[in-house]
């Protein structure tokens, strides 16, 4: 017997009726394939995420928007129809079409404008998507009027609120695209996401699986579900409301009563949904899905609920749910997709029991392993592990979904195949061929089970291995904590001390805490900050592993018995202020224990950490006390023949007014002076970045990427706008769009915001943008040098913020590598006119540009000719003086043949690196 929607009669017996009306069975484009595009699209983002502005907005909104939205229109029609028996018309039918070509039109528009940040897109897309979704609710209206009465009318009401959520939703998606400040963007971000999930997806799949659920259990409805969905309804409603008010009204717990009331509707509707589960559990891929999507519902429910509650601000509410909302996409919206879908399909492609049959079991296929992969795979992912074992888990979960993709054309095919190929025409003994058939769908089922075992095991150690992987990868991560460093000979009381600290704006909160000898302590480290990563590490070599925003984890020291430090590790951090420190209480240190605290640079050497006792502070090249990578450097030394000095002739601006680029930025290893390395991070893999050109009016639209591992920013000197949004601080994995019209021409800066700055520039986050003047000369080559500083870490390591702090640079460079143009010289010709367009970044340090042997006849510093070739007084210049964060320009014609040495005149940095050629040829 094929899987039909089941209705009531008056008798309360099941009614089983045709889901799809007449006018709407067989294929139906607009209605059967907007769903595939989308997940299509879905999985080529997820695959590409990297790379692209507002990834992680569109995976989501490609999902929710996308392929749920248009099948809830689709869906909530039909059923609509099947309960009120109002068989559709073909008018109906190129109604809805209609409606589905607006709603995905609309949402289009939006993901266009939202990648191209162009608010007049959204807003468009926005409005085509909220009348789509009005135009269907009135629909439903205007058929409930009409129809007779039904037992579960209480159906389209839950579809009658949905709809009128989600254009609630659209205008705060529309409002938060448009740009708004802190409080109301954390606010807006939070009343967006919860009317959309909890609202527009929740209400109806809510109100759907009241009779949907039984029917692809295939039992009977309960009896009282309707009353009880009638009940439910108006609680889950004013749960919303006070929710939505909450948010953008008042605190992070008056939004936290309004969940519990939301909750307390889905307990109250959740009762008969338990007992028809119970009455005949689950037994395939779609009421596994459905029922899974449905427990991560509650879970994600009472775990915002909490984050709530326990928040005191929507700076931190907002984190805890954004955390959660991945949870509430994968886990819930698509698993209850994919379920219902897995069911639905089949009966639309039609075609008989036998066709229904072998099309369900294509959408089944290997059900158990999918679902398993799936929650377990998120479960992980919402623990505080390692990165790399939740790159690996997440990358298994998008397999599981994405598994759906296939299954649906082997259903299709498998259909098509049953339909060709009827069955025999039952003759003989039909008692004997229904006893027959009864008993070979019972061994069906006991192999089902026996398989479902087996996939589920097989789910597991799937997990279990990207687990495992992600591991071997960075075991570092996950380095085993060693009791006895820390317990220096202290014997155990037995008892534990836990306590909760914060990592926020640069400080550990509260910053010490007292431990009696003897007890075991665990830390409960909680990221608050919006956009920086943070861990703490300890001197006893203990460590948290790197924190986004947001993210938690609990770091087990063990038996305490001696005072411990401990810092932040990303690199400035602790320079500016982010230490820990253990105290230990109510007992001396053990006899032969030293009692003071330990030194850090001494238990932890090598890392972004040097100490300010001890050691000489003089500049120099050797081996200091936090482990430099500058010991015995030799700047002049032959780099070899192999060499390649960075290109740093300057091209011509790339034509147009406006400019698109795309800034990843990467931890790349570098070789920075002779035989030296370091782990560098920088604009698209470069030191200097990318150099940009243009003229004044031109407009820079730059998309800057995260692929690093602690968030940075990026700030253009160039542009005039306020900083608060495009100049803020964005975790890894995350992307923002800098949009900046030049107004001024000169040479201007570009660096990372983040603090502490002088560390994230030092290391490479750095770059220049050029806006001509106004009718700038043509000269025959133009070259571009950036002067900054390095401070170098251990061999392989990031710079050191303590060097930074004490302003000890141990090379200062051109173009990123000491003493580069003297091993690759720049080259022009003799009597050709040359123009070097010059930027000092710093930190730090100052510069004086001059070439040997050369005088400058034109000079153009910080937007204003200084000197010019028609000067009456026939004057040149020596040297182009800049202070940090000042650039410019100057032209000369070499005289004759020869090697022109460059350099900065203050000649302590010319010998630290500051130095190369140019090599005039004939």
């Amino acid at each position: 017997m094929s899987p039909q929607i089941s209705s009531p009669d008056p008798q309360n017996r099941p009614r089983t009726g045709p889901l799809e009306p007449p006018a709407a069975r067989g294929r139906w484009l607009i209605r059967d394939l907007p769903v595939i595009v989308w997940l299509v699209f879905l999985l080529v983002v997820i695959a590409a995420h990297p790379g692209l502005p507002v990834a992680r907005w569109l995976m989501i909104h490609l999902l929710v928007l996308g392929a749920v939205s248009h099948s809830i229109l689709v869906w909530s029609k039909h059923f609509a129809e099947a309960l009120l028996h109002t068989p559709s018309t073909e008018a109906d039918r190129k109604s809805q079409s209609r409606r589905l070509i607006l709603l995905n039109g609309g949402t289009l528009i939006v993901i266009i404008g939202m990648i191209a940040s162009v608010w007049t897109l959204v807003l468009v897309g926005a409005a085509a998507v909220a009348g789509a979704v009005i135009w269907h609710g009135l629909s439903l209206w205007a058929q409930a009027r009409t129809a007779l009465a039904s037992r579960f009318a209480s159906t389209l009401h839950y579809y009658l609120a949905a709809a009128a959520m989600l254009p609630i939703g659209v205008v705060l998606g529309v409002i938060l695209a448009f740009g708004v400040g802190d409080p109301w963007h954390l606010r807006l971000v939070a009343a967006h996401a919860l009317i959309n999930l909890l609202g527009w997806i929740g209400l109806t799949v809510v109100g759907t699986l009241v009779t949907l659920w039984p029917t692809m259990l295939r039992t009977k409805i309960v009896p009282g579900a309707e009353v009880a969905a009638r009940r439910a309804l108006p609680i889950l409603s004013i749960g919303l409301a006070v929710t939505l008010a909450a948010a953008l009204l008042s605190q992070p717990w008056a939004a936290g009563i309004g969940l519990i009331a939301y909750l307390g509707g889905i307990a109250l509707i959740g009762r008969p949904f338990v007992l028809a589960a119970l009455a005949k559990p689950p037994r395939e891929y779609p009421t596994f899905s459905a029922a899974a999507a449905m427990v991560w519902l509650v879970i994600c429910l009472f775990a915002t609920t909490w984050v709530f509650f326990t928040s005191e601000t929507w700076t931190e509410a907002t984190q805890g749910f954004t955390w959660l909302v991945p949870a509430l996409a994968a886990g819930f919206a698509a698993q209850i997709l994919f379920g219902a879908l897995s069911y639905l399909l089949p009966v639309v492609l039609g075609g008989g029991p036998n066709a229904v049959r072998a099309a369900t079991m294509e959408f089944a296929r290997f059900g158990t392993l999918r679902i398993t992969i799936i929650n377990v795979g998120l479960a992980i992912c919402l623990l505080p592990v390692p990165s790399w074992v939740r790159v690996l888990c997440s990358g298994l979960v998008a397999l599981g979904l994405a598994a759906f993709l296939p299954l649906v054309f082997r259903g299709i095919r498998a259909s098509r195949r049953a339909k060709k190929n009827p069955p025999e025409p039952v003759t003989g003994d039909r008692r004997a061929q229904v006893r027959a058939l009864k008993e070979e769908r019972a061994a069906e089922q006991k192999q089902v089970s026996r398989n479902n075992l087996a996939l589920a095991a097989a789910g597991l150690s799937a997990v279990l291995l990207a687990v495992a992987g992600g591991v071997a990868i960075d075991p570092a991560s996950t380095a085993a904590i060693n009791e006895t460093t820390a317990s220096a000979g202290a014997a155990a009381t037995g008892e534990t001390t836990h306590v909760r600290v914060e990592a926020k704006d640069m400080r550990f909160t509260p910053a010490t805490v007292d431990v009696p000898t003897g007890d075991r302590l665990i830390i409960d480290l909680k990221n608050l900050d919006d956009e920086d990563v943070h861990d703490l590490v300890l001197a006893t070599g203990q460590d948290s592993g790197r924190l986004a925003p947001g993210e938690s984890t609990s770091l087990d020291v063990g038996i305490v018995g001696e005072d411990i430090d401990g810092w932040c590790s990303i690199a400035g951090h602790r320079q500016m202020g982010m230490v820990f420190g253990i105290n230990v209480t109510g007992g001396s240190s053990p006899a032969g224990a030293d009692s003071s605290r330990s030194n850090s640079s001494d238990a932890m050497p090598g890392m972004d950490h040097g100490g300010d006792a001890g050691g000489d502070s003089t500049p120099r090249n050797g081996t200091d006390d936090t482990g430099s990578a500058a010991a015995d450097v030799d700047f002049l030394a032959d780099p070899g023949a192999d060499f390649s000095a960075r290109d740093s002739e300057l091209r011509p601006a790339s034509g147009g007014v406006t400019h698109k680029e795309t800034f990843t930025v990467s931890e790349v290893e570098r070789t920075v002076a002779a035989d030296i390395r370091q782990k560098l991070w920088l604009f698209n893999k470069t030191m200097p970045g990318p150099t940009l050109r243009g003229d004044v009016g031109d407009v820079f639209v730059i998309t800057l990427v995260n692929d690093g591992s602690v968030g940075h920013s990026i700030d253009f000197h160039a542009g005039e706008l306020a900083p608060d949004k495009p100049m803020r601080t964005i975790p890894p994995g995350e992307s923002l769009t800098y949009t900046f019209k030049a107004t001024h021409s000169g040479i201007w800066m570009y660096h990372c915001a983040t603090m502490p700055m002088s560390s994230h520039i030092a290391n490479g986050m750095f770059g220049a943008v050029i806006i001509d003047p106004p009718d700038l000369p043509a000269v025959d080559k133009e070259f571009v040098l950036v002067q900054s500083e390095l401070y170098l870490g251990p061999q392989g390591g990031v710079v050191d913020s303590q060097k930074v702090r004490r302003e000890e640079p141990d090379a200062v460079v051109f173009n990123g590598v000491a003493n580069q143009y003297d091993h690759d010289p720049l080259t022009a010709r003799a009597g050709e006119r040359v123009r070097f367009w010059i930027l000092n970044v710093g930190p730090n340090r100052s510069s004086a540009f001059h070439i040997i042997g050369g005088q400058f006849d034109t000079v153009y510093k910080e937007g204003t000719y200084l000197i010019r070739p028609d000067n009456p007084e026939k004057g040149a210049s020596q040297v182009l003086d800049l202070e940090t964060a000042q650039g410019g320009f100057v032209e000369l014609e070499f005289a004759e043949e020869g090697h022109y040495p460059f350099v900065s005149h203050k000649m302590v940095d010319a010998e630290r690196g500051a130095h190369g050629i140019v090599d005039i040829t004939g």
